[in-house]
C-alpha cells in the first residue's frame, strides 16, 4: 500500500490531511507524488495521523525522484552531501581504530615493526586546527562553506593514526573525537540525520579509546539531538542517561554535566516530565557558577547565556504559555539577543513566541514573531530557523483559514531548509 493509498483508507483527502498538519494541500501532492519528503518535525504527527510508526512511515513515503524539477540536485561543491566520500572516511577511522587497538595488545618490538613507515602527524597541530575550525562555523552563516576543509582534516588524521599504538594515538583519538564531533555539526544542519548520528557515534568511540570523558559526553549530547530533532524524547533520553553518567567521570570544572542537563529538560519536557524538566533546568543554571574557561572550547560551548529562551522553549513544548512568554520575552532584551547578536538565536526565539501565539489561537502574535523570525531565517540563510519556522507550520490549526496566517505559511513553505 502507498501514501495516497493509505490515507484514502483512512478517510482523509489530501485537503483533510495538510488540514491536520498544518499544511498546504500542495505539499501532500508533493509528498505522494515523490517530490518532497516530510521534513523531520512533521514526521511524528504525519505517522500519528496515518496510525503508521515512525519506521512505517519511512518504508511508505516515497523518495525524491533524481529527475524531478522540485528536488535539491546534487549538492554544491562547498555543501556537505551523502556519497562515498563521507562513508569511506568513516569506514577508515573504524578500521584504523581497530588496527590501534590491535597494536596496543602486542609486544613492543611487534609494534614497532608493524608501525614503521607510518606517517606520523602530530596530534597538537590537529587539535589547534580543530579549534581554529570550531571559531569559524560558529561565525560563518553558510556553514556547509566548512565542509570541505573538515573532510580534508579526517582524511590526514586518518593517515596519521593509521598503524599508531603509542600515546600519541591516544592523542589522536582525541582529536579525532573533537573533529568527527563538527563533522556531525555539518550534516545536521544539511538535515542528513543518518550521517550526523554516524559522525556522533564514530566521535563517542574515539573520544571513548582516548579516554576524554568529557568529549564523549558531548558526543553522546549531539547524538542525542538527532533523536530530539524527530520527536524520540524517549530514546534521547536513554542517550543522555549514559551521557550524563560518563559527564560525572570527567572534569567537574567543565560546563559538560551543565549541558547535559540542559538537553535532557528538552527531552522532559517533550515527554510532558514538568518537574523533571525543572529540576534539570536547574542543575543546567549552576554553569554560572562556573568561572574562567569552563565553557570556552569548541566542542563545549554552554556557558548559561541561554538559559532564558532555553527555559522558555522548554515551558511552550509543555504548554505553560505564561511561563514561555515570560522567558521568552526576558531572553529578547538581555544579554547578546538584545544587542543584536546572534541572528540564528534570535530567530528561534521569535519562532517560540510565534509558537505560543498559535496555541493561543492569536494571529497577531503569530504574524508579529513569525515574520521577523522569516525575515531572520532569510537574512541569516540559517537552515536551523528554517527548521523551526516549518514546524511552527504544524500548530497554526484553527488560526490557518486566515489569509495573513495563510500567506505567511506559503512564504514559510519556500524557506530552504539547508
Amino acid at each position: 500500500m502507498g501514501f495516497a493509498e493509505r490515507r484514502k483508507v483512512l478517510g482523509y483527502s489530501q485537503e483533510g490531511l495538510a488540514h491536520a498538519l498544518g499544511v498546504d494541500r500542495t505539499t501532500v501532492g508533493r509528498w505522494e507524488s515523490g517530490k518532497t519528503v516530510p521534513q523531520p518535525p512533521l514526521r511524528p504527527k504525519l505517522a500519528e495521523a496515518l496510525q503508521l510508526d515512525l519506521a512505517e512511515l519511512d518504508a511508505l513515503v516515497p523518495q525524491p525522484r533524481a529527475n524531478s524539477q522540485e528536488s535539491a540536485g546534487p549538492p554544491p561543491s562547498d555543501h556537505p552531501g551523502p556519497g562515498d566520500i563521507d562513508e569511506m572516511i568513516r569506514r577508515e577511522f573504524l578500521r584504523v581504530l581497530a588496527i590501534t587497538g590491535a597494536l596496543a595488545a602486542l609486544p613492543t618490538d611487534e609494534t614497532a615493526a608493524l608501525a614503521e613507515g607510518v606517517h606520523r602527524g602530530a596530534s597538537a597541530d590537529f587539535m589547534r586546527m580543530n579549534d581554529h575550525l570550531w571559531q569559524v562555523y560558529q561565525l560563518v552563516r553558510a556553514k556547509g562553506s566548512v565542509y570541505p576543509i573538515v573532510r580534508n582534516q579526517l582524511s590526514a588524521l586518518n593517515k596519521s593514526l593509521d598503524g599508531r599504538a603509542d600515546a600519541e594515538a591516544q592523542a589522536l583519538c582525541n582529536a579525532a573525537g573533537d573533529l568527527f564531533q563538527l563533522a556531525g555539526e555539518l550534516a545536521f544542519d544539511n538535515n542528513r540525520y543518518t550521517d550526523a548520528a554516524a559522525s556522533y557515534a564514530l566521535a563517542a568511540s574515539a573520544s571513548k579509546d582516548s579516554g576524554s570523558f568529557d568529549l564523549w559526553a558531548c558526543a553522546l549530547v549531539r547524538l542525542a539531538y538527532v533523536d530530539l530533532s524527530q520527536g524520540r524524547y524517549r530514546e534521547a533520553a536513554a542517550v543522555l542517561s549514559v551521557a550524563e553518567r560518563v559527564a560525572k567521570r570527567g572534569d567537574s570544572s567543565l560546563a559538560t554535566r551543565h549541558w547535559v542537563a540542559s538537553v535532557q529538560a528538552e527531552a522532559h519536557a517533550g515527554l510532558g516530565e514538568f518537574t523533571a524538566c525543572e529540576r534539570a533546568l536547574d542543575e543546567a543554571a549552576k554553569v554560572l557558577d562556573l568561572g574562567g574557561l569552563a565553557h570556552n572550547i569548541g566542542w563545549l560551548r554552554f556557558d548559561g547565556s541561554r538559559l532564558a529562551e532555553e527555559r522558555g522553549a522548554r515551558y511552550v513544548q509543555l504548554g505553560r504559555l505564561d511561563l514561555a512568554e515570560a522567558a521568552l520575552t526576558t531572553a529578547l532584551s538581555q544579554g547578546p539577543l538584545a544587542q543584536g547578536q546572534s541572528l540564528r538565536r534570535r530567530g528561534s526565539v521569535l519562532t517560540d513566541l510565534a509558537a505560543v501565539g498559535a496555541k493561543r489561537h492569536d494571529p497577531e502574535q503569530v504574524l508579529t514573531y513569525g515574520r521577523g523570525a522569516l525575515h531572520l531565517a532569510r537574512e541569516s540563510c540559517s537552515g536551523y530557523v528554517a527548521r523551526r519556522l516549518q514546524s511552527l507550520r504544524t500548530e497554526f490549526g484553527p488560526i490557518a483559514g486566515d489569509h495573513r496566517i495563510a500567506e505567511l505559511d506559503a512564504e514559510i513553505s519556500g524557506l530552504t531548509t539547508t
